[in-house]
């Protein structure tokens, strides 16, 4: 059994904001709607939120299409004045952080512990390394035939819609809000349903910065309504989104049979995480752990197909499961709590699925298997063993907190079956032969690989990924190109 936590800990930390964000103004739906919010820990209602639909996404376009017009404060601010607010944004998330990890732990489950040493740094990171590029983004003099002078020019594309997932709430909104806003963009934001508090208080924050009126917008609501209207709207040039594969389908017709709007899409993965005979065992197992059950499985690159070579299998499935066993679970505010919750009831009883249908297709359950507790969406850590590639618990993604453990016998078979999957979000080797882990490296088809490490993200570091795990990069540079225009200038001299 993993260790469960129940000791009671509490935040009084006040839910400061649940409007709508429209033109640096807060205000309730057009509609009248609201819709509650769950703490995931206990079931309980932290609050009642202003559900945006197609009408509010109709008036927080017209604000961002107004900010982004050629004359307005916005577009006229250079790129060093874009810099400054982007860092100032980052010292106001740095000054209220403690708030903010709390928020985010009461909202999404996640360990406030784990909010605060992870999602936050990387939060303050990434808008500071934005706000550093803000003044850099350039275009390129270009020596053409005849007597001419030609350049380029990288401009903003416009009006963005970007709707971000519950898993890493802070986080998703600061990959999409940075480099949109370096680049001079204006944005209308859907945070997800199930977390949109730590959002909507990071609203109040880039008000309290100083961005002009209209060029962040905020809308709380449903995928299927303000999503979807965001998704069809014909006066957005680009919408963004990271989410499900089944989602990122929708939105991308959404935008083909509207206007052609510009799409980046960062979706599903079930990346394979390798393990070969000569990798040091303790790393291997702990990083493998670590790679999967890192924020209740919820994590879109998690290692979960463990590819484990013959040599070492059983060795590595004993540990394994030693390993679920003494992970600490319970009450996300407990600085000694590991995992927390599932979002929400429907992930909650998704991943129970699974783990029935791991144990009816004939894989080898080695640890949990079952729910924690009776209060609040608990899984106990889960490993398979046996489980083969064609079984569901080993080609769908399942967002939780469940290890598939498969065997090989050499690195030919394995390349074949690390890459039969429709996604190639991720992947990660775990190997003393730097031969090996190169030519692993070289030829699993994934957007980001890992050696002998798991989950190393830098603001600098492009992520993305290959076949139906997106489209287009988050992060870096790379990030940049998400944003831009590319005009070419053709002068007679």
């Amino acid at each position: 059994m993993a260790t469960v936590l129940t000791s009671a800990q509490s935040s009084d930390v006040q839910i400061k904001q649940t409007k709508i964000l429209i033109d640096n103004k807060w205000v309730d739906s057009v509609s009248g709607k609201t819709f509650e919010t769950i703490n995931p820990a206990t079931g309980e209602v932290l609050a009642s939120v202003a559900e945006a639909d197609a009408a509010d996404v109709d008036l927080a376009v017209k604000a961002a299409r107004k900010a982004f017009n050629a004359k307005s404060a916005w577009r006229k601010m250079s790129g060093s004045e874009r810099g400054k607010l982007l860092n100032k944004l980052a010292d106001l998330i740095e000054k209220h952080a403690e708030e903010l990890g709390t928020l985010e732990s009461l909202d999404n489950g996640k360990p406030r512990h784990v909010a605060m040493a992870a999602d936050i740094p990387l939060v303050i990171a990434c808008y500071r390394y934005y706000a550093g590029w803000a003044d850099k983004i350039q275009g390129k003099t270009i020596p053409i035939n005849g007597d001419y002078f030609c350049y380029t020019r990288h401009e903003p594309v416009g009006v963005v819609a970007q709707i971000i997932p519950w898993n890493f709430p802070l986080l998703m909104q600061a990959w999409k809000l940075a480099p949109a806003l370096a680049c001079g963009n204006t944005v209308v934001m859907k945070p997800a349903e199930q977390t949109p508090l730590s959002a909507l208080r990071v609203g109040e924050l880039i008000v309290e910065a100083g961005f002009p009126e209209g060029v962040v917008n905020l809308l709380p609501g449903y995928g299927p309504t303000a999503g979807g209207a965001l998704s069809r709207h014909m006066d957005i040039d680009k919408v963004a989104f990271t989410g499900s594969t089944e989602v990122g389908k929708i939105i991308m017709k959404a935008a083909a049979d509207s206007n052609l709007k510009r799409v980046t899409l960062e979706l599903g993965g079930k990346s394979p995480n390798i393990v070969l005979a000569d990798a040091n065992m303790d790393e291997a197992v702990e990083g493998s752990h670590f790679a999967l059950f890192f924020n209740q499985g919820q994590c879109c690159c998690a290692g979960s197909r463990v590819f484990v070579e013959e040599k070492i299998y059983d060795e590595f499935v004993q540990r394994s499961a030693e390993r679920a066993k003494r992970r600490t679970v319970g009450n996300p505010l407990d600085t000694k709590t590991e995992q927390g919750p599932q979002v929400d009831n429907e992930q909650f009883t998704k991943v129970l699925s699974f783990i029935d249908s791991g144990k009816r297709e004939g894989a080898k359950l080695v640890a949990g298997g079952d729910r924690v507790g009776d209060k609040g969406y608990f899984v106990a850590p889960t490993v398979f063993s046996d489980v083969k590639d064609e079984m569901k618990i080993a080609q769908e993604e399942i967002f939780g907190p469940v290890m598939s453990i498969m065997k090989f016998k050499d690195t030919e078979e394995l390349i074949d079956r690390a890459n039969k999957s429709i996604y190639g979000l991720a992947a990660a080797v775990w190997t003393r032969d730097i031969g090996k882990a190169h030519q692993i490296a070289n030829n699993v088809r994934a957007g980001t690989v890992w050696v002998n490490c798991y989950d190393v993200f830098d603001a600098a570091a492009p992520f993305g990924g290959f076949k139906q795990s997106g489209i287009g990069r988050e992060l870096g540079e790379y990030g940049l190109q998400q944003y831009s225009e590319i005009k070419t200038v053709t002068v007679k001299l």
